[in-house]
């Protein structure tokens, strides 16, 4: 974006960098500023492999999805939704033929006006302004309450956004408050960057993101890991995102496949 829309909030400063327009930027898309492009090209210096990074994440939500769709979850909260580039939630479920229903929740400006454009004339999907790290709200509100049934199974989808969470914020416990809330058979598909495979490119990118308005916390596996826990890991557990049911040979081999650590567990 090079100029002010009118869709945009007023109140949006365009100088300060956030982590949802530069993985906009990364992933090819448009809704991003010239702070955004900066940063995301110091994103690259510090982790070459970034764009691919970003896009097997992408890979690792669609599979998810589809994977909890065959497991007859007809309903999903997307907590940091992000910007939504093609192939968001609403969009994979539609193509697979199915009936969902959808939450979109995150606090970032860009995403929040730009879904609820997209999301206007649909009635089975909303955009929530939340902070995921607030889970009475969230799972309060009245988007959530009108569009979900908690007696039916739920997909929570936290990809790419607890690496945002430090220690302090407590995301273990966030996490558990959710698992608490999710009826019996729900899924938690989650995703978070990992240090343990390239230390080095991941201080770098932790020091890079100290410029942005969302510092990032990377994990180890077991630390990964133990988000998982009261859910049974589904296989292949808990692996970098181009090892988690590729589609594709050629994504185990991608540079960045293990970048992130990625896995799907389910609520008995």
């Amino acid at each position: 974006m090079t100029a002010r829309t009118g869709w945009l909030p007023r109140s949006l400063d365009e100088e300060v960098p956030t982590a949802a327009r530069v993985y906009d930027y990364l992933l090819g898309g448009a809704h991003n500023f010239v702070a955004d492009r900066r940063l995301g090209e110091r994103f690259l210096t510090a982790l070459p492999s970034a764009r691919d990074v970003a896009r097997l994440n992408r890979g690792f939500l669609r599979r998810a999805v589809l994977t909890l769709l065959g497991a007859g979850i007809r309903q999903f909260v997307d907590l940091g939704t992000g910007i939504p580039t093609a192939g968001s939630v609403h969009e994979i479920t539609e193509r697979a033929g199915r009936g969902c229903r959808v939450v979109y929740v995150d606090r970032e400006p860009v995403a929040v006006a730009h879904s609820e454009l997209l999301l206007r004339n649909d009635p089975h999907a909303a955009m929530l302004r939340a902070d995921l790290l607030d889970p009475d709200r969230v799972l309060g509100h009245p988007y959530t309450r009108r569009l979900l049934d908690f007696s039916e199974p739920i997909g929570l989808l936290l990809v790419g956004v607890l690496h945002f969470a430090f220690p302090q914020d407590r995301p273990e416990e966030v996490v558990r408050r959710y698992r608490e809330a999710l009826p019996s058979g729900s899924c938690l598909a989650l995703s978070h960057f990992t240090a343990d495979l390239a230390p080095e490119n991941m201080r770098q990118v932790v020091e890079v993101m100290r410029g942005s308005a969302n510092p990032v916390y990377p994990r180890s596996h077991a630390e990964v890991s133990a988000f998982f826990d009261g859910f049974e890991l589904v296989e292949p557990g808990v692996v970098g995102t181009g090892l988690w049911r590729p589609e594709h040979a050629e994504d185990v081999r991608t540079p960045g496949a293990e970048q992130i650590y990625a896995g799907v567990g389910y609520k008995p």
